[in-house]
């Protein structure tokens, strides 16, 4: 998969069925906390790490979201 700068891969409370890995570029995830509306900084992404995993296993809605800081490739890996 293809990302541009400030492409929203994964987004907080989506449904979801892929795992994602890096293969290049940088992305930050960010939660909106209970009773917040600004979403926390949680960590940061790069080539080798792999995230989305937790949808992929349990069938639950997107625990938190991942924005592309910049141009980078990621391969996915769903259900199927």
């Amino acid at each position: 998969v293809n990302v541009a700068k400030g492409d929203m891969v994964i987004k907080q409370g989506d449904d979801g069925d892929e795992l994602y890995v890096v293969e290049s570029g940088k992305y930050i995830c960010t939660k909106v906390l209970p009773g917040k509306t600004d979403p926390v900084k949680l960590r940061y992404y790069s080539p080798g790490e792999a995230f989305g995993e937790l949808c992929l296993l349990y069938n639950c809605p997107r625990a938190a979201s991942i924005q592309a800081l910049e141009e980078g490739v990621l391969y996915s890996l769903d259900r199927l």
